[in-house]
């Protein structure tokens, strides 16, 4: 369900509070590109750390690169990207506003599933729990009625798809009345393919300069360091190669906040299979990486799978992994069975042999890939989506206030304890920087001394920080603080000496891998 006051509320907030700022705002800003500020660059750092440790560090059979953003112009003709990397868009002539075509078929699809979800739900409340899903949606007249013009358009979408006919793909639009969202009008051009890719020239002279590309995706700077990762590190059929970084794509329709930009970064991983292994390999990344995320505790209801209905030429199964945004369920991570395409494409364009011998089979072959990919910054919104809550909280005068928090998990919390001097005086700052010095060895901590203490609880709970201590005139006399837990605002008087063990214990890291090892 789209909820747009709730993610207009996420974006203010994530300004506010120093998670992300439109890119050169004091110059209007730059479209569909972002800064991340001082709390969202901790965030994003650990859930990259999150990503990268569960993938590197616990699987002895996976190794991680970097490699360069620019590449040999030829890497994007072998991959494809050059002469297929585009998307479908389509104007509204009233609104003056471009849409990809496919999403807006996609998102129709999506308003008619809500009609036999909300048949479904109005059912159950009538029949509470003898209610059977299955049963009610194989004879009701009206969700068959809907899932008869679902299934209707997505044969109709698929074949457009796959024959590339952009002149089918208007025709949905038009024939299940599609409407701009801005003007509420059909008034559509024809649709045309927009290549996604940002080209630049490299060299001084511009006479003497190649072309080359901002990369689409950082899977191609793994491919082509395929057999120089393998032979240095004398890697073992199945083996994976995980990089993280930058990818540029010129997208023409991009909004949503940091959903779709055109600077972003992947966190993506190839792992190398024998041919035959494939399918096997498919359906344990799947279940690992639907592990990774559920165990973030953002919300098991909120995953789901879609499997993708076209795939692409070289593709033996595809699936996405759906988070629900406030903007609806969206792609969060890619999982692909690649075949031995990418690998065969380098080998054809480069004249190198890119293959690897088996002493098990005692025989050389191209491998296949099986492929997960996720998009850090989307990672990141379905955090902050997730975690941002307004809490209703009666005071002792009979009134209430709200309370904004970010119900992070405390392993990623951008700071994970702020020191709080309950006045400044009285030699109570000098405890708390003392305190703090202790702290920061470990863990990111902030120093607050301004305004109230409840005020003070109030910003770090709107910055997901776990644990405030307290420092008070009690401090001096038997050296314990006040620590204060952010979801239950429970407080608790504790030994500074003890401090450290207490705030590990649910801020580590290690306890959040050790729960998919």
């Amino acid at each position: 369900m789209v909820n747009e006051e709730l993610f207009k509320k996420i974006i203010a907030h994530s300004k506010e509070y120093g998670f992300v700022f439109p890119s050169s705002e004091i110059y209007d800003g730059l479209s569909a590109v972002y800064d991340y500020g001082q709390n969202g660059v901790e965030l994003k750092n650990n859930i990259r750390k999150y990503w990268w440790e569960a993938m590197v560090k616990l699987n002895e059979n996976i190794v991680g690169i970097d490699a360069a953003i620019f590449m040999h112009p030829t890497v994007w003709k072998a991959s494809g990207h050059v002469g297929a990397f585009s998307d479908p868009l389509i104007d509204n002539k009233d609104s003056k506003k471009r849409y990809r075509a496919d999403v807006l078929i996609e998102e129709h699809r999506e308003k008619i599933q809500a009609k036999i979800d909300k048949e479904v739900d109005k059912a159950h409340k009538k029949f509470g729990d003898s209610f059977d899903k299955q049963q009610f949606t194989a004879t009701n007249p009206r969700a068959l009625e809907y899932q008869s013009k679902i299934d209707e358009l997505s044969t109709r979408f698929v074949k457009a798809l796959e024959t590339g006919d952009l002149t089918e793909i208007k025709k949905i639009i038009e024939d299940n009345e599609i409407v701009c969202p801005v003007s509420g009008t059909r008034n559509w051009t024809d649709v045309r393919q927009f290549n996604l890719m940002f080209d630049t020239k490299l060299g001084s002279v511009s006479e003497d300069s190649n072309t080359i590309y901002l990369r689409p995706e950082t899977a191609q700077g793994i491919f082509v360091n395929f057999l120089n990762v393998q032979k240095t590190g004398r890697m073992k059929i199945p083996f994976g190669i995980a990089q993280t970084g930058k990818a540029f794509r010129n997208e023409i329709v991009a909004r949503q906040f940091i959903f779709r930009m055109r600077e972003f970064e992947q966190m993506e991983m190839q792992f190398f299979v024998a041919p035959g292994d494939e399918n096997e390999w498919y359906e344990k990344w799947r279940e690992k990486r639907m592990k990774w995320h559920k165990t973030l505790g953002l919300g098991v209801e909120k995953y789901r799978w879609h499997n993708h209905e076209k795939l692409a030429h070289y593709a033996k199964a595809a699936a996405d992994i759906e988070f629900e945004f406030p903007i609806g369920f969206k792609e969060l991570e890619g999982i692909h069975s690649r075949t031995d395409f990418d690998l065969s494409q380098h080998q054809e364009f480069s004249g190198k042999k890119l293959q690897y011998f088996d002493p098990e089979r005692n025989e050389s072959y191209v491998p296949y890939v099986i492929e997960t990919s996720v998009g850090l910054d989307r990672m990141f919104l379905s955090v902050l989506s997730s975690a941002y809550k307004e809490e209703v909280l009666a005071k002792e005068d009979g009134t209430s206030e709200i309370r904004v928090v970010l119900s992070i998990h405390p392993a990623i919390a951008p700071v994970k304890v702020a020191v709080l001097p309950l006045v400044k005086k009285d030699g109570l700052p000098e405890k708390a920087r003392e305190i703090m010095n202790r702290l920061k060895i470990d863990f990111n901590c902030q120093y607050e001394e301004k305004d109230s203490i409840g005020k003070r609880y109030r910003r770090q709970d709107a910055i997901g920080t776990p644990f405030c201590v307290t420092v008070d005139h009690q401090s001096l006399e038997d050296n314990t603080v006040t620590l204060r837990y952010r979801d239950s605002m429970k407080q608790e008087r504790v030994d500074v000496e003890k401090l450290d063990e207490i705030i590990d214990k649910l801020v580590n890291m290690k306890y959040l891998l050790r729960q998919l090892d």
